[in-house]
């Protein structure tokens, strides 16, 4: 698969087989995720993979109930490593981190998308119900929850704004 076409035909999964991922794909979904540029190279990042069906459970109540994530197979749970600030201050824990940690998310939803996996990306959910739910240590910070698993449904693209509204070209 080219990679504009898992750019263009990923889209936001919220409804999963319980057809369970071959451990070959878990393995390529972790090395998308290490794989990512971060800052300094310093890699300030940490990730869950949660198998477990009632700590998945748990993390609905605390996402808003959003009842998906329970459907998913695989919940990842992305984290920031907040020891950036030592390195790069609060820019490095504020801005830095969140960037790290989002360019491994884009990774892991690219290569999903490529072995036909559906994946949503969460930020709707209670941070610090969820970082005692999974064990976050104090030192991190959860960011991200993103449910992957085989697609129950279809969805076509929505619209996007024109390139010309979205990006100025400067000479």
């Amino acid at each position: 698969m080219e990679i504009m076409e898992a750019v263009k035909k990923r889209r936001s999964i919220r409804s999963f087989t319980d057809r369970p991922i071959p451990p070959k794909i878990l393995e390529e979904l972790k090395d998308a995720l290490i794989w990512a540029p971060s800052a300094g190279n310093l890699q300030s990042r940490l990730f869950y993979f949660i198998f477990n069906r009632q700590m998945k459970q748990a993390l609905v109540e605390a996402a808003l109930h959003q009842f998906f994530i329970a459907e998913a197979p695989l919940v990842v749970g992305a984290c920031i490593d907040l020891d950036i600030e030592q390195n790069y201050g609060k820019r490095g824990r504020d801005l830095y981190a969140i960037q790290d940690v989002s360019a491994s998310i884009q990774n892991l939803l690219l290569v999903a998308y490529t072995h036909g996996l559906g994946t949503c990306w969460i930020g709707a959910f209670q941070e610090e119900e969820a970082s005692r739910i999974i064990g976050v240590p104090r030192e991190y910070r959860i960011v991200s929850l993103i449910p992957v698993g085989y697609s129950a449904e279809d969805q076509p693209a929505p619209p996007r704004n024109k390139k010309k509204d979205s990006i100025l070209d400067i000479y």
